[in-house]
This record gives C-alpha cells, structure tokens and sequence, in this order.
C-alpha cells in the first residue's frame, strides 16, 4: 500500500511539474519571448481593412494636358531605344531641353517628330498656336494634380506605404511618407473603379516588377499623385497616371500603361510608353 501510494505521489509531482511549464511556456509567448517558427518575418502581412467614407467613382480630369502621354514643365530626355505612342510636349521649357529625341521639325513650325516616337513632340518656343496650348496643358495638370491630392482619402497609412505584394481595390489611398512596390502590385476591379494614391512622399518601384490589373480595372482611372520624385526600376513595368511634383524616371527597358506629368523633368531609358 505505501509503495502504491508513494508511485501515486510521484505521479501528481510530475503532472504538477508538466501544467507549470505549459503555463510559463505559454506566458513567456505571450509576452513575445517566443517566436513562432512558422511564421516567415520577410513575409508582409495581410490587413482586413474597410474603406472608410464613400469609395470614388470619379476620375481625376485631366484637362487638355489628356492630349498628350508626357508633359513637362523643364525637360524630357531619353536613351535610344525608346518608344512612345502619343503626344510629347515640354513647356515653359524651349525646345532644346527635348534632348535624345533628334527632332524633325514640322514645315509648319508647330510641332517636330521623332523616330522614337508615334505622335508629335511640342514645345513652348514653337510657332503659334503651341506655346498657348501647352501653358492651358500646364494649367491643367497642375489642377489636376490639386484635385488628387485633395480627395477625400478611404484608406490612410495601409501597410506603411509598403505595397509590395498587395492586391488593392477602388478607393483614396493616403501616405504620409514614401511609398515601395518590392513585388508585384495587383489592382482589382471593375471598368469603372477608380484608384487615386497620394503620396506625400517619393513613388519608387524596384526592378523587374509589374503592377497588375485585375478584373477589368483600366490604367486610365488610375492616378499618382507623388509630391517628390518617381523612379521606375529597370525592367518594370507600371499601369496608370503619374502626376508628380517633381521628377519621374523610367529604368532601363521599362514601361508604362499611362502617362507620365511631372512639374519638373522625366526621363526615359529604352522605354516603352503607350496612352491608355
């Protein structure tokens, strides 16, 4: 009987000793001093958010600056080997800050040409009517950069401007800083969605990575609104409007599904851009 009663004793001691170390094991994670091994750190996670306020279904007006798929205010510039479908124009700037272009001037004195380029190429010392149409163009990118940036935002901060690897649906996206795309960038929607990002400050993606539209979701109502500079990684490709404060540069053998507005200069390398 004693022996019995002493093995029974061992047991209770040890089922006491194992329910104290499933407590302090539990305790100690709770307070962060385990890691979950299943857990990848590199891997960012997934928000459930909800918009807030009423998504947009409203596209950003372009104004007459629509007319043409890059604007600038004080140079474009490019590498041989790219090619844009549409219209280019540089104002207040001359002509000459049009550089890698060899410009063909027009008879008419309005417009040149390019080899690198399906469409004319306009600037603000050209002959009459040009330098009043691009200062209205001017105006109106700038008004349309003004109305993106003041759209009432659905979403603010989401993932700390850290895009890669997201898929996003319609609506007002909100940063207060930079925004990176590291992977790939999914936009999903309908025809008629509506995608604005303000970005306070600079718009870069990494090489080799593409934004991605789903379920019928157009480049055409997508807009960037970046108050700093825009860079495109080599090899990347990007969808929508870019309406930027300063300057936008394509990577080597980019592209881009939109148009590219920049309040400063762009430049291009080997890049392929074609109006939505």
């Amino acid at each position: 009987m004693k022996t019995f009663k002493k093995m029974m004793n061992t047991k209770m001691l040890i089922l006491a000793i194992l329910v104290s170390m499933v407590f302090l094991v539990t305790a100690c994670s709770a307070l962060g001093g385990e890691t979950d091994p299943t857990v990848d750190p590199t891997v960012l996670p997934t928000e459930d958010v909800e918009p807030t306020g009423e998504v947009i279904s409203v596209v950003v007006d372009l104004g007459s600056a629509d007319n043409y798929v890059v604007l600038a205010e004080s140079a474009i510039s490019t590498t041989s080997g790219s090619d844009v479908t549409g219209d280019l124009a540089v104002s207040p700037a001359a002509a000459t800050y049009i550089t890698g272009f060899d410009l063909i001037m027009d008879s008419t004195g309005t417009f040149s040409t390019s080899s690198l380029v399906t469409g004319k190429l306009f600037a603000s010392d050209y002959t009459s009517p040009t330098p009043t149409a691009l200062t209205t163009a001017i105006a109106d990118m700038r008004t349309a950069y003004t109305d993106a940036a003041g759209r009432a935002a659905n979403y603010t901060e989401l993932y700390s401007g850290n895009l890669s690897g997201q898929t996003l649906t319609a609506g007002v996206y909100k940063f207060g800083n930079s925004v990176l795309i590291n992977t790939d960038l999914t936009l999903e929607g309908s025809s008629t969605d509506v995608w604005i990002f303000q970005i306070a400050g600079n718009l870069t993606m990494a090489s080799d990575m593409n934004i991605i539209l789903a379920g019928g979701a157009l480049a055409k109502n997508i807009v960037w609104q970046v108050a700093d500079t825009v860079a495109i990684g080599s090899g990347s490709h990007f969808e929508g409007t870019i309406l930027a404060m300063t300057n936008i540069s394509m990577g080597t053998n980019s592209s881009i599904n939109g148009s590219l507005y920049a309040q400063t200069d762009v430049s291009l390398d080997a890049t392929t851009v074609v109006k939505p």
